[in-house]
C-alpha cells in the first residue's frame, strides 16, 4: 500500500496549462467510474480547482502507478501534449503533508483563503459517492478536514481573509485607484462572483452591474448588493459603461474575444477599460492585451498583490506548519499498520474457529456443568487464544513499515497456513468499495 498525489497548480503550471486540467463535477465523476480499469489504483479523490487539480491516490506500487495516473490524467483533460514538466509526485508521508497543508490553505494563492476546505470536502464526497474511497482514502481526507478545521480555529491565518476575489479588486485599486467613481460589470455569479461583489461593495464601488447566464442568478446576486443584473446576451453592450470588467464564470471557452473589444472601444469615446479575468479556463482571450485603450489581468497576475498581503500572515502560517506536521506524524504511524490488517485479521479468525470448535467438543463431553462453569471454560479458552497471539502481534507491529514487513507478512501465512490471504485482501477491497458506496 502506497498514498500518492500527481498534480499540477498555480506554483507549478501557468494558466494556459491549467485551464486545460479543470474539470466539472460531472467530468470528475465521469472519470472516476472508470478509474479502476487502470491497474494499479486502488482508491482514488481528485480535486479540481481554479488554481489545481490533484489525482489522491492508493495505490500497490507508487512507480508503477505514475505513468498510469499521468496516462489517466491525460485522457481526462484530452491532453496529448507533454506536461510533465508541469506535472508535482508526492508519496507516503509527503502525499499527506501535502494534503494537510491543502486544506489549511498554505498550499493556496491566497494563504488563509476559505474555499479550499470546502473544495476538499465536495472533492472527497464525489469520490465516495461513486464508490472509489476506501480504509485509506476516507482516513486521510478525513482526517485532512479535521486539520484544515484545526488551522483554522487555532491560528489568526484566516483573521481578515483574503482570496481570489479579494486580490482581484485590490489590483482594481492598485491600477484605478478611488474606486468610488467606477462602474464595475461582474461577469459570473457563482461563489467567486459573490465575494468579488462584497469586496467591491466594502470598497465603495459606485455601480456594480452583474451578468450570467442564469438571470435568476444574476437578479439575485445583484438584489444582495444594491446593483443591477443585465441578460446575459447583453453583457457587451452593458461593457460600454464600466469601467472594470471581473470575470469569473465556469465556461469552458473565451467569452470576451478581441474581436468583440475592438468594437466595443470607439463606443466608450476614448475611455480606457480594464478587464480582470479570474477564471480557470480563462473568460478573456489573451489577445485583448493588444488593444489600445483595453489592459488585461489574469489570476496569475494576482500574485503580486497577493504576496504583501501573505506577509502579515507568515507568523501564523508557521503555527500551522506545527499543526500539521504534528498530525502527518500521527496519521502516518497509523497506516504503518494497515499493511498488516489482513494478515492480522486472518489469524485472529483462524484462531477463533479453532477456539470454537474445540470449546465444542469439550462441552458435548461435560454435560452436566452449570451454565457459570460454561462461562469460566469460555472465558478460559479466549485467555488463552489472547495470549498466545499476543507476541506475534506485538512482532508484526514492531516490523509495520520497515524493510522486514513483506518478510512478516508471508512468514506469518505460511507458519499459520493462511492460505487465502491473497484472496483475504482482494475480498476485503471489494467489500470496502461496497460499503464505500452505500
Amino acid at each position: 500500500m502506497q498514498l500518492v498525489v500527481l498534480g499540477l497548480n498555480h506554483k507549478t503550471a501557468p494558466v494556459e496549462v491549467r485551464e486545460c486540467f479543470s474539470f466539472s463535477e460531472e467530468q470528475v465523476k465521469a472519470a472516476l467510474r472508470h478509474v479502476r480499469e487502470y491497474d494499479g489504483i486502488n482508491e482514488c479523490v481528485i480535486l479540481s480547482t481554479c488554481n489545481r487539480t490533484e489525482m489522491y491516490a492508493e495505490v500497490d506500487d507508487a512507480e508503477e502507478a505514475l505513468p498510469v495516473m499521468q496516462q489517466f490524467l491525460g485522457q481526462m483533460a484530452a491532453n496529448n501534449q507533454d506536461v510533465g514538466d508541469f506535472l508535482f509526485f508526492h508519496t507516503d508521508i509527503n502525499c499527506i503533508k501535502h494534503l494537510f497543508r491543502v486544506s489549511s490553505s498554505l498550499d493556496s494563492l491566497v494563504i488563509g483563503e476559505g474555499q479550499i476546505l470546502s473544495q476538499v470536502k465536495k472533492a472527497y464526497s464525489i469520490a465516495r459517492d461513486v464508490g472509489t474511497t476506501s480504509t485509506v482514502l476516507n482516513t486521510l481526507f478525513h482526517r485532512a478536514i479535521t486539520v484544515g478545521k484545526k488551522v483554522r480555529t487555532e491560528t489568526r491565518i484566516a483573521y481578515s481573509a483574503v482570496s481570489v476575489s479579494y486580490a482581484a479588486v485590490e489590483l482594481a485599486k492598485r491600477v484605478v485607484g478611488d474606486l468610488s467613481q467606477s462602474n464595475v460589470l461582474l461577469l459570473g455569479a457563482g461563489q467567486m462572483g459573490e465575494l468579488t461583489a462584497r469586496h467591491l461593495v466594502e470598497n465603495g464601488v459606485k455601480t456594480v452591474f452583474v451578468s450570467n447566464r442564469k438571470f435568476d442568478r444574476a437578479a439575485n446576486l445583484a438584489d444582495k448588493f444594491q446593483g443591477i443584473a443585465v441578460p446575459f446576451e447583453d453583457f457587451m453592450k452593458c461593457a460600454a459603461k464600466a469601467d472594470i470588467v471581473i470575470t469569473s464564470t465556469g465556461a469552458p471557452h473565451y467569452l470576451i474575444r478581441a474581436w468583440d473589444v475592438a468594437h466595443l472601444m470607439p463606443k466608450r469615446n476614448g475611455q480606457p477599460i480594464i478587464f480582470i479575468d479570474i477564471a480557470v479556463p480563462r473568460d478573456v482571450e489573451p489577445e485583448v492585451a493588444a488593444i489600445n485603450g483595453a489592459s488585461l489581468y489574469n489570476i496569475d497576475d494576482l500574485e503580486a498583490v497577493v504576496e504583501s498581503n501573505m506577509r502579515l500572515r507568515e507568523q501564523e502560517a508557521e503555527l500551522a506548519e506545527q499543526i500539521i506536521e504534528s498530525e502527518m506524524h500521527e496519521l502516518a504511524n497509523k497506516f504503518r499498520y494497515l499493511a498488516f490488517r489482513p494478515v492480522m485479521a486472518l489469524l485472529a479468525d483462524k484462531a477463533e474457529r479453532v477456539r470454537q470448535r474445540e470449546l465444542k467438543r469439550a462441552l458435548v463431553k461435560l454435560p452436566e456443568i452449570s451454565d457459570e462453569q460454561r462461562k469460566i471454560i469460555e472465558s478460559m479458552s479466549k485467555m488463552i487464544i489472547r495470549k498466545l497471539l499476543r507476541d506475534p502481534m506485538i512482532r508484526i507491529n514492531e516490523a509495520a513499515g520497515t524493510d522486514q514487513e513483506q518478510f512478516y507478512i508471508d512468514a506469518i501465512g505460511r507458519l499459520f497456513k493462511l492460505d487465502t490471504l491473497g484472496e483475504s485482501r482482494k475480498s476485503e477491497r471489494k467489500i470496502s468499495y461496497r460499503y464505500a458506496r452505500k
